[in-house]
């Protein structure tokens, strides 16, 4: 059942970054390559790891979804962007605001979530190794991951249903590339007040209990591989657990900046270069990061595209 809005407000238009037409087509041309390398990146990755059996273990399974959910994550915003600045039409429903809300909203959290699970799975492989087998199982990825998702979907419900209560009365205009959260109450002539409240409770239990489970699993993670006498091995220790580190370091410091204020302190230019990066950059940079030195990656890349490049192309050897 669709939500009952109040207010005098059935759609917005969505700013996005420049009233200038002779900058709509460049910023197409540049967000539909970001797109793209987006979107071929994260599938090559999850290829790889489906058609390479070596791969099949929990790590690379955990890293199979991520880039399923930046995929969606991009999805979520970028098509939606390309087509306003392609066709200039800027509207769009507050049912459809929510929606995008809502997906941004839990894609964001599902992400929190699985790299904390996937932290904990490195502090396994390396502080507890003999006993990974079982305490990472099968049995136990998937209700990790059935959890994970369950609870990423559930918990933007309540800020949906309060933000659609909301009164929008002052502007109609989100001077934003997509409906985000901060932005919305900006607009709204109602008190925000339950809204923000749930805003930082959920991001205190939920972000924030996150954020401290990846803290605390590295700083065991970090004082196992000191303990590793041999440089060798010590340098193999870090590397598996390395581009992980790196994707949080980006992800929560970009989130801080963007949502650990109060909305009185809400900058627009500032918080769009914040947006972007986590909704643009990070899952573009993520594909990178994760495979760029990952040696078990690359073997597994480059034996697909040889099985790949022989079906289309085969050579018959004659003896």
């Amino acid at each position: 059942m669709a939500p009952k809005y109040q207010g005098n407000v059935s759609e917005f238009i969505i700013q996005g970054f420049s009233d200038s037409p002779a900058l709509q087509l460049p910023l197409f041309v540049l967000f539909l390559i970001i797109y793209l390398f987006v979107i071929v990146g994260n599938v090559i990755i999850f290829s790889v790891i489906w058609f390479s059996s070596d791969l099949h273990t929990p790590m690379y399974k955990f890293l199979q979804n991520l880039s399923i959910i930046d995929i969606s994550f991009t999805s979520n915003v970028l098509p939606a962007l390309l087509h306003r600045l392609i066709t200039q039409q800027n509207k769009i429903s507050l049912f459809g605001c929510l929606t995008q809300l809502y997906f941004y909203m839990s894609l964001a959290g599902i992400e929190f979530f699985l790299l904390t699970a996937m932290s904990y799975d490195r502090y396994i492989a390396i502080c507890d190794p003999l006993h990974y087998i079982n305490r990472m199982s099968k049995k136990k990825f998937a209700w990790l991951i059935s959890t994970l998702y369950s609870v990423g979907l559930i918990e933007p419900l309540g800020h949906v249903v309060l933000v659609s209560k909301l009164s929008y009365c002052n502007s109609h205009i989100i001077d934003h590339f997509f409906c985000d959260l901060i932005p919305l109450l900006k607009l709204s002539c109602s008190d925000t007040f339950n809204v923000e409240i749930l805003t930082y409770v959920v991001g205190t239990l939920l972000a924030g209990n996150s954020f401290l489970l990846t803290l605390i699993s590295y700083i065991y993670i970090i004082s196992a591989i000191l303990k590793i006498q041999s440089t060798h091995g010590r340098q193999k220790a870090f590397s598996t657990c390395a581009s992980h580190l790196t994707c949080v370091i980006i992800l929560y410091m970009t989130l801080i900046c963007l949502y650990v204020k109060p909305t009185t302190s809400y900058s627009l230019d500032r918080d769009k270069f914040f947006s972007l990066l986590y909704s643009v950059l990070v899952p573009l940079l993520n594909p990178l990061i994760y495979t760029i030195k990952n040696k078990e990656f690359l073997i597994a890349f480059n034996k697909l595209r040889y099985r790949v490049i022989s079906s289309i192309f085969p050579v018959k050897i004659i003896l």
